[in-house]
């Protein structure tokens, strides 16, 4: 697999390997010892997620505020544009953003920390999107950023999205109460 440092400290993006031909093809979506070997990741993960979205829905920017969860992240169909972001007041890359696309084709797959906000926007008619956590989702500890906050300036490829009731509300990172 080919590992793609970015920006953000500890957040990458990888390309698995796939081996295909005519009838298909195969790719491993983890392998704890090759993710730690190779990527760094050695965090157990103890919940799978997936989520089947339309066009224009964006989801996000989500966190844990006291059990921050890693996510390695992948699209199965469609296309994502997907965003982890800096909340870390004490970090020299706080409020800044690494944003990759993953789509069906490019079988990429992002690493999110914990400590990371998430978020993605889907780009296609639908989207199946999969992810690995490494701690248990809470609700009661649940936080988030308003996805378009003018500090963090997401370049998001559309503007024209449809949101949660929950997010539309979520505040600004400068009003984060941690």
């Amino acid at each position: 697999m080919n590992v793609i440092d970015t920006s953000l400290s500890g957040v990458k993006i990888i390309e698995p390997k796939v081996f295909g031909d005519d009838r298909g093809f195969f790719l491993e979506t983890f392998h704890a010892q090759r993710y730690r070997d190779e990527a760094g990741i050695d965090l157990t993960f103890v919940q799978d997620n997936h989520s089947r979205s339309t066009k224009g829905v964006l989801r996000g920017l989500h966190f844990q505020k006291t059990k921050p969860q890693g996510k390695l992240v992948r699209v199965v169909t469609g296309e994502v544009y997907d965003v982890a972001v800096d909340i870390d007041p004490s970090s020299p890359t706080y409020g800044q953003y690494e944003a990759v696309l993953l789509t069906e084709k490019n079988k990429r797959q992002f690493w999110v920390p914990p400590g990371y906000a998430h978020g993605f926007v889907v780009l296609s008619d639908t989207a199946d999107f999969e992810y690995k956590c490494t701690d248990f989702y809470d609700p009661s500890d649940e936080g988030g950023v308003l996805w378009n906050d003018p500090f963090i300036n997401i370049d998001w490829p559309l503007s024209d999205v449809s949101l949660s009731a929950k997010d539309q509300i979520l505040p600004c990172l400068k009003d984060l109460k941690f």
